[in-house]
Parts: C-alpha cells; sequence; structure tokens
C-alpha cells in the first residue's frame, strides 16, 4: 500500500453548538465507515490532558484523526463538510507517518512505516485502552506527565483526546522537531517514569505510540495557528 495521508482536524464551537457536536459524534460514526478511500478514522473529544478525568472535557473542541488514500478523499468527506459547517473555527494538519508501534481498536492504523529522517516539525499520537482495575493508579501518574509537557521546550500544541468519557484516552502534540519532541519523551523525570510504570505495572489493554512529519497546518486553534512563527 502507498504511504497514507494523516489528517487531524480540531474544530472550534460555539456553546450553541454543542448539542449538535453530541449528535454529530453518535451519527457520522457509521457514516466515516462507508467513506470511500478512507481507511481509519476517529471522531474524539478533547480535554486539558491534565488528568484524564471529566473534569479536563471541552465540550467547545472536537476533533478528527484520519487516515486516507490520497487528498482526494479528504475534500470528498460528507462528515468533515458537516462539521466545517458546524464549526466557528478549524485547525487541519496534514501528517505523514514516521514510526508507529501497537494498535488502535485492533488495528494498525499508520501501518508500519519505515523510519527516515525529518527535520520540520513533528506531531505525536499516543493512545490507550485502560484496564478498568488499573485505572485510578494511572489516572494518579498523570498531572505531574501533564506538567512536565506543558513546560516542555519546543511544544507548539497539546490536546488531550478521547472516544469515551472515560477509559479510552490519548493525547496528541506537536513540536518544534523530532530532537524537542525525544527530549521530553525520553528526557524528561516524570515522563521517563510514567514509562517505567507502564512496562511494571500494565496499564492498558490495548496501546499505541505514532509519530508523524508535519506536512502542512492551516486555520487556527482558540484564534491562532499554533505552528505560526508569531
Amino acid at each position: 500500500m502507498t504511504a497514507p495521508l494523516v489528517t487531524l482536524h480540531v474544530w472550534g464551537l460555539r456553546g450553541r453548538a454543542v448539542p449538535a457536536a453530541l449528535l454529530r459524534m453518535a451519527a457520522d460514526r457509521p457514516v466515516l465507515r462507508r467513506t470511500p478511500g478512507l481507511r481509519f478514522a476517529k471522531l474524539l473529544g478533547t480535554g486539558s490532558g491534565r488528568t484524564f478525568t471529566l473534569r479536563d472535557a471541552d465540550p467547545r473542541t472536537w476533533a478528527l484523526l484520519a487516515v486516507w488514500d490520497d487528498e482526494a478523499a479528504v475534500g470528498g468527506s460528507p462528515v468533515v463538510g458537516r462539521w466545517r459547517r458546524l464549526a466557528d473555527e478549524e485547525w487541519v494538519v496534514r501528517l505523514l507517518p514516521l514510526s508507529s508501534r501497537g494498535r488502535w481498536s485492533g488495528q494498525e492504523p499508520f501501518g508500519r512505516p519505515t523510519p527516515q529522517r525529518w527535520d520540520g516539525a513533528v506531531a505525536a499520537v499516543t493512545r490507550a485502552r485502560l484496564i478498568p482495575r488499573k485505572a485510578a493508579r494511572f489516572w494518579r501518574a498523570v498531572p505531574p506527565v501533564s506538567a512536565d509537557l506543558h513546560a516542555s521546550p519546543g511544544l507548539r500544541f497539546a490536546l488531550g483526546i478521547g472516544e469515551a468519557p472515560v477509559g479510552l484516552q490519548g493525547t496528541v502534540s506537536v513540536w518544534d522537531s523530532a530532537a524537542a519532541l525525544g527530549a521530553f519523551a525520553y528526557g524528561r523525570p516524570a515522563h521517563t517514569e510514567a514509562i517505567r510504570r507502564t512496562a511494571e505495572e500494565g496499564w492498558y489493554a490495548e496501546e499505541l505510540f505514532a509519530r508523524f512529519a508535519v506536512l502542512s497546518a492551516a486555520g487556527t486553534v482558540n484564534g491562532r495557528d499554533p505552528l505560526s512563527a508569531s
């Protein structure tokens, strides 16, 4: 198969549009499964990612992470068009997978990319399905990692993502460079401790970690493009 085009759409809504967004979350999932040229897609609620509990949730921000055959398939998606009309603002990032390990809903959505050098901005996606009896220990470990993330040099954007209110969550982050992302992943004490505990305690029933080259970004989140120079 050819290398997939991965897109992240982030939509910002006014408060009056939130009920419609909740309906769209339910109604659009089966439509996505029937979309020509779409290999994989997840409609996502979002939050700050500070604790991965309900108090993080942001009902005015929603996202779609999708894997497409090509650019033409993106433009022909009725789901993207409906969310665009509902939203007050939109940020769209086009991504090329650089590495991926693990599974999401039993699939390897980004394939098994051949490692390659990338000198521009990069993105990371983490996703996990928690083992219920171990969720409390995971939630207690999140705040120091989140604080470390938001204090890391080179971070341009970070968002907590979830397929459900609890138990199915992850993060999307965008960085100046692969070096900045690597410094956080392997050089910040809170994160390296979380990695160690994940391996020892087995918090997840399923997990995925992926990195991407940022090919382009357009639009805004909260009134600005996170990748703009200003």
